[in-house]
């Protein structure tokens, strides 16, 4: 699969190169300095080029930036007509504290405003991203952990759980793009338990159904 990766960071840098070592083809883009898309192209094996390039015959793209670089990211990225997006941006301030989007709406329902002929689909947003490498070692023991998936485009869903278990997880359909309004605000419980509780910050999750 060809997937475009928009973020060199922690959630787009690692994700990238996880699914770079599963044999798709990646492709990072947007990043404040050349050269980091450039070592972790080379890194992983992957490509780098422009956010035009990235999108253009992208099976999939990620959406992975702070939330104030969003709307110059889409900018570059076009209309994305007919596009698998999978976002993983939570909408915090500049000081990565405080939601500035929720109640009653969420930023999976703003990006679907934004670009409304993007196939969206939000994952990995409630997930540290210190838990990928050590989950994707354990790919394929059971049982998995968890990640949060939910949209409304059923198919974009279908190709993200794809990529969700490529990395050894277990998507978690958690229902459209309106529940983001509650599953957001889940993921500063997750920043709680993972970054100031102790323990370190390589948390997962799963959730089971009690019968009986």
């Amino acid at each position: 699969m060809k997937i475009g990766i928009f973020g060199s960071g922690l959630m787009g840098g690692k994700l990238g190169t996880l699914w770079a070592a599963s044999g798709h083809d990646v492709t990072f883009a947007y990043a404040r300095s050349a050269s980091k898309l450039e070592r972790l192209a080379q890194d992983s094996g992957a490509a780098h080029g422009s956010v035009a390039e990235a999108v253009e015959g992208a099976d999939a793209l990620l959406l992975a930036v702070h939330w104030s670089r969003v709307g110059d990211v889409l900018d570059q990225a076009g209309d994305l007509a007919g596009k698998i997006v999978l976002n993983c941006c939570v909408p915090l301030d500049a000081a990565n504290r405080d939601l500035v989007v929720g109640t009653t709406s969420s930023g999976a329902e703003e990006l679907a405003k934004m670009r409304p002929e993007a196939r969206w689909v939000s994952c990995f947003n409630t997930t540290p991203s210190e838990s990928f490498a050590p989950v994707f070692a354990r790919k394929g023991q059971a049982p998995a952990p968890q990640v949060f998936i939910y949209g409304d485009d059923s198919g974009a869903k279908d190709i993200a759980g794809q990529l969700i278990r490529d990395i050894g997880f277990e998507p978690l359909d958690t229902g459209g793009l309106r529940n983001g309004r509650y599953i957001e605000p889940f993921a500063m419980a997750t920043v709680e338990l993972a970054y100031v509780q102790p323990g370190g910050p390589a948390l997962t999750y799963r959730f089971t159904k009690l019968r009986g």
